[in-house]
């Protein structure tokens, strides 16, 4: 693999900042140390730095040493998840109930790791704007990319174009996947309050069941995807969350069901919310219940622009053994994507290896792959250098 050599140089460093990382995970927007440890290293390095940007942000500026007024943007992401973690090596998290178990400790080593080498070498015209972003995890509206963009980043730090990177378990170490247009869905949630005044369970005849009414409208939901949009449009609608009832001879006076919605076109998501309201009034009529329905936009759908598209699949070429144009599109969502309603870019996915005993995103038994990183910092340092010349 044509690994830059001097990040091949510092590819343990950048174990080293990783697995620093790994074991002191912080959740969204309590990220102090992990910002306290990027933007100290940004500065040793000689960027440019500005804290506290949409939070717990940083982001640094380098220019190269050819003038020129283009900037390109990278982005990683800083924040853990709350999960125990299961592993016992020596980085697992010191933080009980926190670990980084998406790979963000990766993501961020990967970018400080181009950062360094861009800084040491400048070659390029223009400026690099690097962008380590708060709160992924938490996503939405309320999420790091898109408070970020209400802060003013881009007006700011501004960027022509900006790319960001995300590991892939079940995917070959050493292997790049990236396609114009969609490619991670876009992701609502919806609560659905089902109520009643509630009674004996020995006389169901008296009031409206809300029980039995959830689960009517659990499996119509279904029909949403089934029978409300157009089958070639991707969408799914799933219940992940149901509360009700405290005895086991009482039916409760409120059921709640949450759920979240995920879709590639505006069409099939725009189609959601109406039928999800249709379905649940139309039971909750039949059965008699009162019903409440809320549905929230959270994630857009994550589109690579073709410019973009291209340039990232130009830089791979580069860098990794194998460069897949056509990946599969997963209904995963990912907040870089309100980075991309606002800017040109592309996001593309690094291979992490092997996904089994339980090395997937969001395990307890999760670890980002370290043979990974000096291939993700090439890549960000060859888009960096291909795309100002």
């Amino acid at each position: 693999m044509p690994i830059i050599n001097r990040i091949a140089d510092i590819h343990d460093e950048m174990v080293t900042w990783r697995r620093h990382l790994h074991a002191n995970p912080e959740l969204s927007y309590q990220e102090f140390q992990t910002a306290s440890f990027v933007a100290g290293k940004l500065r040793s390095f000689g960027i440019d730095v500005t804290e506290g940007v949409g939070g717990t942000g940083v982001v640094g500026v380098l220019y190269g040493d050819r003038g020129g007024e283009r900037s390109i943007g990278l982005r990683a992401d800083m924040d853990a998840l709350a999960i125990e973690e299961r592993n016992d090596f020596a980085h697992r998290s010191v933080n009980k109930g926190v670990m980084h178990a998406c790979g963000h400790d990766g993501h961020t080593a990967m970018l400080l790791g181009a950062a360094r080498y861009l800084a040491e070498t400048r070659n390029f015209p223009g400026r690099v704007v690097f962008i380590f972003q708060p709160a992924e995890e938490m996503g939405g509206a309320d999420g790091g990319a898109a408070r970020m963009i209400r802060e003013g980043l881009f007006e700011r730090f501004p960027c022509d174009e900006i790319y960001g990177l995300h590991n892939w378990p079940g995917m070959d170490v050493g292997s790049f996947a990236v396609k114009a247009g969609p490619m991670m869905a876009s992701g609502d949630s919806f609560e659905i309050v089902l109520s009643s005044k509630g009674m004996h369970a020995a006389q169901p005849h008296k009031g409206a069941d809300v029980i039995l009414t959830a689960g009517h409208v659990l499996v119509a939901l279904q029909q949403v995807a089934a029978r409300n949009t157009d089958p070639l449009d991707a969408l799914v609608v799933s219940a992940t969350q149901i509360h009700g009832g405290d005895a086991y001879n009482v039916l409760p006076n409120t059921v709640t069901i949450r759920g979240t919605v995920r879709a590639f076109s505006p069409q099939a998501r725009a189609a959601a919310e109406p039928a999800i309201r249709r379905i649940v009034e139309g039971i909750a009529s039949s059965t008699g219940a009162e019903c409440e329905v809320s549905h929230t936009q959270q994630y857009p759908t994550l589109v690579n622009s073709e410019a973009a598209a291209r340039s990232a699949k130009a830089a791979g070429l580069s860098v990794f053994t194998k460069v897949e144009t056509n990946p599969p599109q997963t209904m995963i969502v990912e907040d870089f994507a309100f980075m991309l309603e606002d800017r040109p870019g592309c996001y593309g996915w690094i291979g992490n290896g092997p996904d089994h005993d339980g090395r997937i995103l969001h395990s307890a038994w999760y670890d980002f792959n370290d043979e990974a990183l000096p291939l993700g910092a090439s890549y960000f340092v060859t888009v960096v250098e291909q795309r100002l010349q």
